[in-house]
């Protein structure tokens, strides 16, 4: 549950968002033994009181024009490097393997709607494992989005929730627990992420909806 509604929530708002939002609301408000859950629910009350316009203007502002907001998982911990490439095959692997047909519409395999999308409905392990091996770009997300008194942190703090052990304080917490310094900037192999590439549709999980 709490991955289908943060999928939906940090993808592109669309109309099918808005629609959506009394049941993503109810669905929610009735986990009241879930901690995740209720984390969320102000983020639907945001969504709910604005306007369509004024939301996907902000979510370019805050997702596709800084790179501190990436929503791609392997842009934390590979940049734009050779190894990328190996990473983003490794995320397709594991869609492959589930046995359901995912429909990335031109989406890069490690876009975190997608993969809360596939942890939701098409293999709950699989997708947990990924969430929980990119743990520390969740994290590096989740304070990036507070740092900006972001509504949307509220989702991803959610999710990190959602997965075993707590979250580190701040950035050199998360920095310690993987021994990174940031992402890296060799930009041999790949090209730079464009940060004003706009998220398409939300992916379908064949069998999943």
């Amino acid at each position: 549950m709490v991955h289908q509604v943060a999928s939906w929530c940090l993808d592109y708002p669309d109309t099918g968002l808005i629609e959506r939002l009394p049941t993503m609301t109810s669905a929610l408000a009735e986990q009241h033994d879930s901690a995740p859950a209720r984390m969320m629910l102000p983020l639907l009350e945001h969504l709910a009181s604005r306007p369509l316009d004024e939301l996907q203007r902000s979510f370019v502002d805050t997702f596709d024009l800084s790179r501190k907001h990436a929503l791609y998982l392997s842009y934390w911990t590979d940049g734009d490097t050779r190894r990328r490439g190996e990473v983003l095959g490794r995320f397709k692997s594991a869609y492959r393997a589930s046995g359901f047909l995912v429909d990335t519409h031109g989406e890069l395999p490690d876009y975190l709607p997608m993969v809360l999308e596939f942890a939701a409905c098409a293999d709950p392990v699989a997708g947990a494992a990924l969430l929980q091996e990119y743990r520390a770009s969740l994290e590096l997300l989740r304070i990036a989005l507070d740092e900006a008194r972001s509504p949307y942190a509220a989702v991803v703090t959610a999710v990190c929730a959602t997965l075993p052990g707590e979250s580190p304080a701040d950035r050199a917490a998360v920095m310690v627990m993987v021994g990174m310094s940031g992402p890296p900037t060799e930009t041999v192999g790949l090209d730079p992420y464009d940060p004003r590439l706009l998220p398409l549709q939300p992916v379908a999980a064949a069998g999943g909806q």
